[in-house]
């Protein structure tokens, strides 16, 4: 298969706020160009497009996995769904031997066996050591698997064209989100997915200086004669005008997806889905970090999405020398700067021949991007244009 690369580009501004905070509560930074800037975590803003997928029904639930240490207990389950007549403490049984049989490992956190032992309570349900992130389809597969077994399944799992077929169900068909942010399992490296997408962290265009709020509450029973706060605090927060990237190889989600939900379907179409959705998502998901505290909804001012075969490219290096406000914002002249750097930096790497653009953007400020392609009108014109010409790529012959 052809190397196809999706490259995601995004100015979004966004007023104070602390989306992202490490240890202490301060939102995350990092020195670029010499001068310290905001960062989000691309860990956080990939969570935020998983949970963008379920949230806004981009997706049919079959298609999304769920990552969790509590796989016992959801295998459990999935197990009494198709089998009524399976009591809890057997499926719960049934879903720990398989799931071990799959190479993951499981043991009863001792924390809740010591609770369990003071209370006099049962044994809780085994969890795994580490977050296991498997798809619907792999769960539902290794449930009637369970089943199977239902009889003996010590027995059942001492086969080894069993215990075989329980990796197998848990290396196939796999979810959209497993297939674009990969997945590792520390003790059975055979049924890691690496990763189709490469998100980088946020980083602000500008120098930007961590600020605090010093805040108080009032007890609202407090009498006239009782001063004072109830309660006083800090939180900090910045506000920044971010450059946000993400690189998607097509070819590998192609490999890591396979075929789609049905024999009838096109190779190209889950693929297809999965790049709309992906686009969608990373364009208006959001981290909440102290949301309620901020109100901090906004979308980007503007995304530059290029399809090309040649590796991905960053523009980050258009923000190095950071940008100056001078009392006029900073969101003009980042796209400004984004513009000029791209067109230079595509002249001397890219591929005009094979390479595709699109453009959305929003107000004056961003008018320069423009020129760059093809521009769309609204964010599912985007995503649509996209998808439809990643599946064209990929019907290509190689």
């Amino acid at each position: 298969m052809n190397r196809i690369f999706l490259d995601v580009h995004a100015l979004q501004t966004v007023p104070p706020s602390n989306l992202n905070r490490d240890d202490t509560g301060v939102p995350k930074t990092a020195v670029y160009g010499g001068v310290p800037r905001a960062r989000v975590s691309s860990q956080a803003w990939k969570r935020a497009i998983r949970t963008y997928f379920k949230d806004e029904h981009l997706l049919d639930p079959a298609e999304l996995g769920v990552r969790t240490k509590k796989v016992v207990e959801l295998l459990a389950d999935r197990i009494t769904g198709l089998d009524s007549s399976v009591g809890r403490e057997t499926a719960l049984t049934l879903a720990d031997e398989i799931i071990k049989a799959a190479g993951i490992k499981t043991e009863v956190p001792k924390r809740k066996a010591d609770q369990a032992k003071k209370d006099a309570g049962p044994l809780p349900a085994p969890e795994s050591k580490y977050l296991v992130f498997l798809s619907s389809r792999q769960l539902d597969g290794l449930a009637r698997h369970a089943l199977e077994g239902a009889a003996d399944i010590t027995a059942f799992l001492k086969r080894k064209e069993n215990k075989a077929r329980a990796k197998e169900l848990a290396d196939t068909r796999h979810s959209v989100d497993i297939a674009l942010f990969g997945r590792m399992v520390a003790d059975t490296a055979d049924i890691n997915v690496d990763a189709a997408v490469q998100v980088a962290h946020a980083l602000s265009v500008h120098r930007v200086d961590n600020e605090s709020d010093y805040y108080t509450a009032v007890d609202d029973e407090n009498k006239d004669e009782e001063t004072g706060a109830g309660m006083i605090g800090t939180v900090d927060f910045n506000s920044a005008t971010l450059y946000r990237y993400a690189a998607l190889g097509v070819h590998q989600l192609a490999a890591n997806l396979g075929q789609g939900l049905r024999e009838d379907e096109p190779r190209t179409e889950p693929v297809r889905r999965a790049v709309e959705a992906f686009v969608h998502a990373f364009v208006s998901s959001l981290p909440t970090g102290k949301i309620n505290t901020f109100g901090h909804h906004t979308q980007p001012d503007a995304v530059v999405v290029r399809l090309r075969t040649t590796r991905p490219i960053s523009y980050v290096a258009a923000f190095e020398d950071p940008v100056r406000s001078e009392g006029g914002g900073h969101l003009r002249k980042a796209a400004d700067r984004l513009a000029a750097y791209a067109t230079d930096v595509e002249r001397a790497y890219g591929d005009p021949e094979t390479t595709l653009t699109w453009v959305l953007r929003v107000g004056p400020a961003t008018h320069e991007l423009a020129e760059l392609g093809t521009e769309t009108g609204t964010q599912r014109e985007l995503a649509a244009a996209v998808g439809q010409a990643v599946a064209e790529r990929l019907e290509r012959p190689a």
